[in-house]
């Protein structure tokens, strides 16, 4: 199993951090008033079929600088300016600085920003002598850009669900953790609407302080559209060391780890998957889990005082589903469909209302100036003197 967790971790990577720096200015010729061509700049591009592991690849040391501006001389009196670096990165990327400053978000394919602006050249204000290129260090940080993200505990059969839902192949196995990096899988259906999910790994608890994969599998969460938690009937129970959680504990633990690390998740539209009902004894344990989500409030007092969650999510709807025998999968993908369209209907409603009010302020006449006071307004006269 280590062998296996180091061989896949290592062929993703989400998070880099480079040394980049401009090209410094080229130099002035005094005797003729010749100027120094400007430094090359470093731009982070998004491109398709890009990874960070081939951008890691291709800078192993992890140092990219642009070229210098070319010095003015008696055959070019202005310099030529430095050769850019472009640093080719997949969508979805967040550049930040060391001091975390955000650079630029890159959502979509030909998005760039400028990272490392290069030096000036010499001129007669500068006395010819050109400056040098900025220098920083940057950090590419990958979120997963998905309509829909699958969340669960290890186990809780993700893998298996997308596999069912979609052509992705993740590697499935029995035992927890075999999900140690992101899947992407497509839903098509027969209209040709497509649909992507994230299959991302397990979480565990404490995962919101990063214990497990914590942030490497929460910071993908906030890109998706909707969310789909995946939780085993039967309950979960990690290792012989960890309590055994029943699937109501098993759900308001996944909303209290997302609630810690980040509220607004919660906002997101949520359905709830009840995956391995083709075991047996389930349709009970489907009915009190039913019944439990009618009224969590009511069945706080089970729980730990460290699981309750301080808000509740209210699922847009509750699949009784079984990975294994393809039981609800298509009902599944029909509800998938239906709420984001549902979802992206009221946004563009609330768009075009935005839009609508915003043209009837712009059409209003700008308001009069209230006339001025005189002092006969007030009742006052000139010659008063009281």
């Amino acid at each position: 199993v280590c062998v296996c967790v180091c061989v896949l971790y290592g062929n993703f990577v989400d998070n880099l951090r480079l040394y980049v720096k401009g090209g410094s200015g080229g130099m002035g010729l005094p005797r003729l008033g010749g100027q120094g061509g400007k430094g090359g700049d470093v731009w982070v591009v998004t491109k398709e079929a890009v990874t960070l592991k081939k951008v890691k690849d291709k800078h192993p040391q992890k140092r990219i600088l642009a070229g210098a501006g070319v010095n003015s001389s008696v055959r070019a009196l202005k310099g030529d300016k430095g050769e850019d670096q472009l640093i080719f990165a997949p969508p979805g990327i967040v550049v930040t600085s060391d001091d975390q400053k955000v650079l630029g978000e890159l959502n979509g394919v030909g998005e760039k920003v400028l990272v490392a602006r290069g030096g000036h050249g010499g001129t007669f204000h500068t006395g010819y002598l050109p400056s040098r290129g900025q220098a920083r260090h940057i950090r590419l940080d990958l979120k997963l850009i998905a309509d829909v993200g699958l969340v669960g505990f290890p186990n809780a059969g993700k893998s298996s669900l997308l596999t069912k839902l979609s052509h992705a192949k993740p590697h499935i196995a029995s035992y927890p953790f075999t999900t140690l990096r992101p899947e992407l899988g497509k839903i098509v259906y027969p209209d040709y609407r497509q649909i992507s999910m994230a299959d991302l790994p397990g979480l565990i608890e404490g995962a919101h302080v990063n214990k497990g994969m914590g942030h490497k599998f929460l910071k993908h969460v906030e890109r998706t559209r909707q969310l789909v938690f995946v939780v085993d009937v039967c309950g979960f129970q990690l290792s012989p060391k960890t309590p055994f959680r029943s699937a109501f504990e098993t759900v308001q633990l996944l909303i209290k780890e997302l609630e810690l690390y980040n509220e607004e998740l919660l906002s997101k539209p949520a359905l709830l998957v009840v995956n391995k009902m083709d075991l047996t004894d389930t349709e009970l344990k489907l009915k009190e889990l039913l019944g439990q989500l009618q009224d969590p409030e009511g069945f706080y007092h089970t729980l730990p005082k460290d699981m309750v969650p301080r808000h509740s999510v209210t699922f847009k709807d509750v699949l009784p589903v079984s990975a294994a025998t393809g039981l609800g999968v298509e009902e599944l993908k029909t509800c998938i469909r239906h709420t984001l369209e549902q979802e992206a209907a009221m946004e563009s409603k609330e768009l075009c209302r935005e839009r609508l009010q915003a043209l009837r302020v712009a059409a209003q006449p700008p308001k009069l100036r209230d006339p001025p006071v005189c002092a006969d307004t007030l009742g006052l006269t000139r010659n008063s003197t009281s």
